[in-house]
């Protein structure tokens, strides 16, 4: 379930607050800022790293309303979000190919990835689907791919310790409701994750509810941790 933790440290760190209409995300940056924050990228900078993904987001949210009803919004949304991630750390300037353009693709790819290994599960899906297996004979799942390259921005920390301590906190900074739909959401504290329909089901509340829920959760937890210094 590693995949699936990073994606959600990543996806409250790097992308809480994510709505369908792109509303929320802040404007596309100039021609100029865009070339002097991919130099500093480029050159290490995590900050200008960052300020690049939260202002092309806008863009993550255009594709995913492209395939509205493919699959859950919030689950296009995340996923494309680490196409975004990955093409801002592989663009290279100078190839005449401009960064939105090359971005767009790389979200795509992402999503349509998504889309595909959903169609085999008759209208359920979840991120953390098998789509093949390692060279051990391992399941791997949507999720262990997407996230093989990301889950390095944490290898100084011991993972158990820390995804111990990140369950701690859900549980100190959430009611008992979002803390129930996080972590079946995210498979925090064992099991499989589930998609939002899944859960719905299963508390007898409708999805568009338990959007709402995990949306809010995932926002307490971002200011919640961010003021614990959690990745400190």
């Amino acid at each position: 379930m590693a995949g699936l933790f990073y994606a959600l440290l990543a996806r409250l760190f790097f992308f809480t607050g994510a709505f369908s209409d792109g509303s929320s995300y802040p404007k596309p940056l100039s021609k100029e800022d865009e070339e002097k924050y991919l130099r500093l990228a480029k050159a290490g900078d995590a900050e200008a790293r960052d300020i690049l993904i939260r202002h092309n987001m806008r863009l993550v949210a255009h594709i995913a309303k492209k395939y509205a009803g493919a699959a859950e919004t919030d689950d296009m949304i995340s996923v494309g979000s680490i196409g975004l991630i990955k093409a801002i750390s592989t663009f290279e300037e100078g190839h005449g190919t401009r960064l939105a353009t090359y971005t767009a693709r790389c979200i795509e790819n992402e999503i349509l990835m998504l889309i595909r290994a959903g169609k085999k599960h008759k209208g359920t899906m979840s991120l953390n689907d098998p789509v093949g297996t390692d060279k051990d004979g391992n399941e791997l799942t949507i999720m262990d791919l997407l996230f093989e390259k990301e889950e390095k921005v944490f290898a100084g920390v011991e993972r158990s310790l820390m995804q111990e301590k990140f369950l701690a906190a859900v549980k100190r900074l959430l009611t008992e409701r979002e803390t129930e739909i996080v972590c079946m959401r995210y498979a925090l504290g064992g099991g499989f994750p589930m998609a939002q329909r899944e859960v719905a089901l299963k508390l007898k509340i409708s999805r568009s509810y338990v959007s709402r829920i995990e949306k809010r959760a995932l926002e307490k937890l971002k200011a919640g941790l961010k003021r614990e210094d959690f990745l400190e």
